[in-house]
């Protein structure tokens, strides 16, 4: 048999190889972002619900992982936390995070996953234009507040109305802020990432 047909299978299995552990990376990465993003907290008014950098790693994350890697990375950081790292904003940990008033923003970073990357990706697999990219980034951020806002009425024992002006008004110049930059880093991201690593 030539060398050429006998070293084609164990290059393909290298690939094969490269490509699991390049995935099992960019997973941890996302989610060491988030954990990083929510040492940088500011508690804002009325409510006290902190603004962090974590919604921008949480929405890259799906532009770069897809939406089963991107799952499984948000629901790393989310068991990390809760067996006791002190990966959630102000360093806090514990399965009593997701019982306060932040656990329902918490749960939106895995559910904003698998929205995103559907408006992004076309059928045959290719990224979508700017036009898609911006509208996913702001699908993937309104998924998190639609979980967190009533949460946040839930746990505090608002009406939605008084939620929504503690937990989303205050927030809106920063996601817009964080939508921008995800957009530019996005338009350029997914598409490499999608043909490496989704």
């Amino acid at each position: 048999m030539p060398a050429s047909e006998n070293t084609a299978p164990r290059a393909r299995a290298d690939l094969s190889v490269s490509t699991l552990e390049l995935r099992i990376l960019a997973t941890l990465l996302f989610t060491f972002l988030v954990t990083l993003g929510a040492q940088v907290a500011i508690p804002l008014p009325p409510d006290g619900v902190p603004m962090t950098l974590q919604t921008l790693a949480v929405v890259m994350a799906a532009l770069c992982l897809g939406p089963r890697l991107g799952v499984a990375s948000m629901a790393l950081y989310l068991v990390v936390g809760i067996v006791g790292a002190g990966v959630f904003a102000d360093g806090s940990a514990g399965l009593g995070v997701l019982g306060s008033q932040t656990g329902g923003y918490l749960l939106g970073f895995i559910a904003c996953q698998p929205v995103i990357t559907t408006i992004i990706r076309r059928r045959d697999g290719s990224v979508r234009g700017w036009g898609a990219m911006v509208l996913a980034v702001l699908a993937g951020h309104m998924v998190i507040f639609a979980v967190g806002v009533p949460w946040l009425a839930a746990v505090r024992g608002f009406g939605l109305w008084r939620a929504i002006e503690g937990g989303f008004f205050p927030f809106v110049p920063g996601l817009l802020l964080k939508t921008a930059i995800a957009v530019v880093l996005g338009r350029y991201a997914a598409p490499r990432a999608m043909r490496r690593i989704w």
